[in-house]
């Protein structure tokens, strides 16, 4: 516990907090408490208990120390602003995979203990509901990968990046662990000389200390917690200019800088592109953080897209197939960031549309008819409903394996579904509606049935109907205008899975 926290805390209640210092499980502090801990969780039909009810966070405030050394825990502070929804004896946070020091609710020691993946916090006096809350947790972090989990820490060959999807920012910091609760961040990372750190936002300020460097980043929108980011390398920052002076920043090894240059400044026009079908870009900044790691994904962290290195440098991929992927994830930054979703089943809106704007992409600057890819993904979608569900109704992913819920089924089956949603309202109404669900939804979160509502109201007849063949129906429904396309059955191993 750090001498400055002592010297505030009554001696008393020191000698409680140290009780409280004993790990159990190599994971979280236990703490006694006045009956039996439980998870809980937000009854997502995905991750039920994933989040937590009770209270509503304003702000995330993460400090991160980092040894030089990337398979050693970092040690961490992490303080929530939040509001009470309702009178609280405990609190619940995500987090698992580090060891808790230390628990204060706006500035008293509490006990603490783990249960399941939450941290269970029992505050000296109830809190009412409306209160303000600041929690503070002293913590590690831990970058060694977990056993049966996967995500949280990425381990570069120079350093970490994250990767929190679709629940793994609780493997970092403690958190409400779930993209309905949309906050404000602040990152203060302090690394060893010669590394460099960028995080989601802007930079707020350096600050050279006996230990290295300080380095700041906020936010300016809010942001779920499967989105955060944060590098730190050896690094090169490239900056340049996007529409209307909006600011690009990549961060790339500093050995591959003129190497990964012509990629680079492809982004400036592709964000421009993008402009033009759905409205102004929703964030301060944006740019790609390429990383010399395996992890077998790009990731749209907000303002700050992750790409394997690999991606750029693999002679088998053809250009115009690269510039997709990073459409692909530009594309996100409205849809899934700036609009996230409700729960996990709408996962299909994010990447639904990122795939169809990926492939539209594709059909304009590189003469690949998105015509022929979804009569392709036509024939292949009433497998992909077998295997994975409907799109709006995927199967639950695999245990221990989160990232199995990203299936064709809400990639090309998705876009599949916003395919036939234009050519049954028509072309002129599908980009209205487009740049209406972006503007309507910014900087929150939204549902299925948002979108299905506002597609109902511009094309000015209801749509429910179509919407529930398409999405929730186990056979793909005929494709307007195109009668003649067939869907493959699925076969006997496919259903029955």
């Amino acid at each position: 516990m750090p001498h400055s926290l002592r010297s505030v805390i009554p001696r008393a209640r020191r000698a409680k907090a140290a009780l409280l210092a004993s790990a159990v499980s190599g994971c979280l502090i236990a703490a006694s408490a006045p009956a039996p801990a439980v998870p809980l969780g937000l009854g997502d039909p995905l991750f039920p208990t994933l989040g937590n009810p009770g209270y509503d966070v304003r702000s995330y405030d993460l400090a991160f120390t980092y040894s030089g050394s990337n398979d050693k825990p970092l040690s961490a502070v992490t303080t929530i602003r939040a509001r009470a929804t309702e009178r609280l004896e405990r609190i619940n946070l995500d987090f698992t995979h580090g060891t808790v020091q230390s628990v204060d609710v706006n500035g008293t020691p509490a006990a603490f203990t783990g249960a399941g993946e939450d941290l269970v916090i029992t505050p000296e006096v109830p809190l009412p509901r409306g209160g303000a809350l600041r929690i503070t947790v002293r913590h590690t972090s831990d970058p060694r990968p977990a056993t049966g989990t996967e995500g949280g820490w990425v381990r570069t060959e120079d350093g970490l990046a994250m990767a929190n999807q679709a629940d793994a920012a609780h493997l970092v910091f403690p958190c409400n662990d779930h993209p309905s609760d949309k906050a404000m961040f602040t990152f203060r990372v302090t690394a060893p000389d010669g590394y460099t750190v960028v995080a989601n936002g802007v930079p707020a300020g350096t600050e050279h200390t006996g230990r290295g460097t300080t380095w700041t980043y906020r936010t300016k929108h809010p942001m779920a917690t499967e989105l955060a980011q944060v590098s730190i390398g050896r690094s090169a920052v490239l900056h340049r200019r996007g529409p209307h002076g909006l600011p690009v920043r990549d961060v790339v090894p500093a050995e591959d800088r003129a190497l990964l240059e012509p990629w680079l400044a492809k982004t400036p026009q592709q964000i421009a592109w993008l402009e033009k079908k759905v409205g102004p870009f929703p964030f301060e900044a944006y740019g790609l953080l390429i990383a010399r790691a395996q992890t077998g994904f790009e990731l749209e962290t907000q303002t700050l897209s992750l790409f394997e290195k690999g991606v750029f440098t693999q002679p088998a991929y053809p250009a115009w197939y690269v510039e997709s992927l990073m459409v692909h994830e530009l594309s996100h930054q409205w849809f899934g960031d700036s609009v996230s979703p409700r729960t996990w089943s709408d996962l299909w809106l994010n990447e639904g549309h990122a795939t169809w704007y990926e492939s539209l992409y594709a059909e304009e600057t590189a003469q690949r008819p998105m015509e022929t890819r979804m009569k392709a993904a036509y024939g292949l979608s009433d497998r992909w409903r077998a295997t994975g569900g409907p799109p709006a109704a995927p199967r639950p992913p695999k245990p221990g394996r989160k990232i199995s819920l990203f299936r064709p089924s809400v990639y090309d089956g998705a876009a599949l579904v916003l395919y036939a949603l234009r050519q049954e309202i028509g072309a002129p109404a599908f980009e209205r509606l487009e740049r209406a669900w972006v503007a309507v939804h910014r900087d929150g979160t939204a549902t299925t049935a948002d979108f299905r509502r506002l597609a109902s109201g511009i094309a000015g007849r209801d749509l429910s109907g179509f919407f529930r063949a398409w999405l929730y129906g186990e056979k793909t429904p005929p494709m307007p205008g195109h009668p003649d396309w067939k869907s493959d059955p699925p076969q006997a191993s496919e259903t029955a899975r």
